[in-house]
């Protein structure tokens, strides 16, 4: 790994994350909100992870491009990240897909969502653009990725995920050399290439993208006037550049963030209800493979002003307890029992219920005596007294959204059809 220079690179960088996706195998999870907005490990917001890395890395120029209901996303943003300082040479712009470039056309593509900023990108005169997806959980310092990009001498330098090479069948895979100079890119291969000096790997694009600011500008105009384009990264720009320019793969181990308690580089796609609720899950182990209590690389977001986790009642069938779980701030346990749990701010557990499993979003409120094993329980839910869900895989599959290995989403539109 090259030493880092003096000067970053990340000072004459701005970072555009694309966030205007919708996510639909999250299901009635993204029915009110993008999936970048999706609340993720107690009290933040998925996006807040490559708007922590781009702040971390020193990059003080974002833009989002936002467009699939909108709002929540706008409105986090709007109180988490308003920091920003003009007179610092900071910027944080927010880009609703607006019909700037035609009254009829809305964002097409990833690529599209930034060539009709192009006029706002050129104005802040940045030498390099950071491209990120909006919507994945991971720590890296994007700074190691941008001096790759300068002494490689590459068009594109492409963010890479190292994975056993037949667990590559669902990614964009890029078939690399010796050098890791990128010579074919390939869609979802039935067989993906393996990695020179690692066989039994594949590289999968982590959507993450490095460009001379120039250059992407000219790309994105020679495609956006290509009407057979679909005006996408993956789909069109990065096959463009590996067949007619110079594109260097980039893996996520020289760059990800790791604190002493971690000790494989971690990166999440939480995508699905399964992913999204074991990744969250994941968080109440004893040593956690994601460390969000790292100090040195925090993860920044709206910070709610919330009184205290408070645990009450000491009766024997009636004890407020948890054990292996995470409690946001304003959480009530009123003689309830939590295990393995992630309950984020504002939940009320009341007495006698007991939860397992249960990965709760914020301002729920649990009845008395319901009985939750397996569960993620949207916005606002109010569970009902003596509810039981994660016994009777029929009766709950009925009832919620219920994934192959036994994962419930809850929403209130579910819990309104109940006859109970």
């Amino acid at each position: 790994m090259v030493e880092k220079r003096i000067q970053p690179l990340a000072r004459d960088a701005m970072a555009y994350v694309l966030a205007g996706g919708r996510g639909s195998r999250l299901k009635e999870l993204t029915d009110r909100r993008a999936k970048p907005a999706v609340y993720f490990g107690g009290k933040s917001r998925i996006i807040d992870f490559a708007l922590s890395n781009a702040l971390n890395s020193g990059i003080r120029r974002i833009g989002v491009a936002t467009q699939y209901k909108a709002h929540s996303l706008i409105r986090h943003m709007q109180r988490g990240w308003n920091f920003f300082r003009p007179e610092r040479n900071e910027s944080f712009d927010i880009l609703p897909a607006s019909q700037r470039v035609s009254e009829t056309q809305w964002y097409e593509g990833t690529a599209d969502a930034v060539y009709q900023n192009i006029d706002i990108i050129e104005d802040y005169g940045v030498e390099y653009m950071v491209i990120l997806a909006g919507d994945h959980v991971y720590k890296m310092d994007y700074e190691w990725m941008l001096q790759q990009h300068v002494d490689s001498g590459a068009d594109v330098t492409i963010g890479c995920l190292e994975v056993p090479r037949m667990e590559a069948v669902g990614f964009g895979v890029m078939h690399v050399d010796k050098t890791d100079r990128i010579i074919d890119f390939v869609e979802k291969p039935a067989n993906p290439p393996g990695i020179p000096d690692k066989p039994d790997f594949a590289l999968a694009s982590m959507g993450i993208y490095v460009f001379h600011t120039k250059f992407l500008i000219d790309a994105l105009r020679r495609d956006a006037a290509d009407p057979n384009s679909s005006k996408d990264f993956g789909k069109d720009i990065i096959p463009y550049i590996v067949k007619n320019g110079n594109a260097v793969a980039h893996r996520f181990g020289q760059s990800c963030v790791r604190s002493d308690f971690e000790h494989e580089p971690y990166w999440r796609d939480v995508g699905t209800i399964e992913a999204y609720w074991q990744a969250n899950i994941d968080l109440t182990a004893i040593v956690p493979e994601l460390d969000i209590y790292d100090k040195s690389w925090p993860i920044w977001t709206y910070a709610e002003i919330s009184p205290p986790a408070k645990f009450v009642h000491d009766d024997e069938d009636r004890r407020g307890s948890a054990t292996s779980s995470v409690v946001a701030g304003d959480c009530i346990i009123s003689g309830a029992t939590l295990h393995k749990s992630l309950l984020f701010t504002g939940v009320r557990a009341n007495s006698y219920s007991k939860l397992e499993g249960a990965v709760v979003l914020p301002s729920v409120k649990v009845g008395r005596r319901a009985q939750l094993k397996n569960v993620v329980i949207d916005h606002g839910v109010v569970i009902p007294e003596g509810l039981v869900v994660g016994e009777d895989p029929e009766l709950d599959a009925k009832r919620f959204r219920r994934t192959e290995s036994g994962i419930c989403l809850i929403t209130q539109p579910m819990i309104d059809k109940l006859d109970l």
